[in-house]
């Protein structure tokens, strides 16, 4: 099994999206790359600089990582600076955050080939995982619980792995 943590927005979404997929094992919600320990939401939403992360368990002999991020762009846009969808704040911004640096070529590649559909210079950090708590209980799987909630993710791409 192989982790990566996903910056996309909203972190509710981007579970859910991920959620979707063969090969995915599991997802949790949580609060990454900030100064400080153990953040609640509240911290967060007062723009503790935490952003809100997605932490993908995968089975790399099912799915790749480059796939993985393949999916994430879909869900984002790359050029879009502490902004996705309705969504504003440091919290929202996009981060790829990894912990095994062996998988920064493969990360570096995508994030490459991703760069040159865009004039501007993509907004997406691309960087080690400094830290990572889990959200409170009631953020874990939240459209689940809440299917009305709100997503800047289009609903049709809810339905890529089916």
């Amino acid at each position: 099994m192989k982790t990566i943590y996903l910056a996309g927005g909203c972190f509710w979404g981007t579970q859910k999206f991920f959620d979707q997929f063969e090969g995915v094992v599991e997802t949790e919600v949580g609060y990454a790359n900030g100064p400080t320990a153990d953040p609640t939401y509240q911290d967060v939403c007062a723009s503790s600089g935490h952003a809100e992360t997605v932490r993908i368990v995968y089975d790399e002999a099912r799915i790749s990582l480059t796939q993985i991020l393949d999916w994430y762009f879909l869900t984002i846009d790359p050029t879009s600076y502490h902004r996705q969808g309705m969504d504003m704040g440091v919290q929202y911004r996009t981060g790829i955050y990894y912990t095994d640096s062996s998988d920064l070529p493969e990360l570096k590649a995508r994030y490459e080939r991703e760069q040159e559909k865009f004039k501007p210079k993509l907004q997406v950090e691309l960087k080690p995982l400094e830290n990572f708590y889990p959200a409170e209980e009631y953020h874990q799987k939240y459209l689940e619980k809440n299917p009305g909630g709100y997503c800047h993710i289009p609903p049709r791409l809810m339905q890529l792995g089916q």
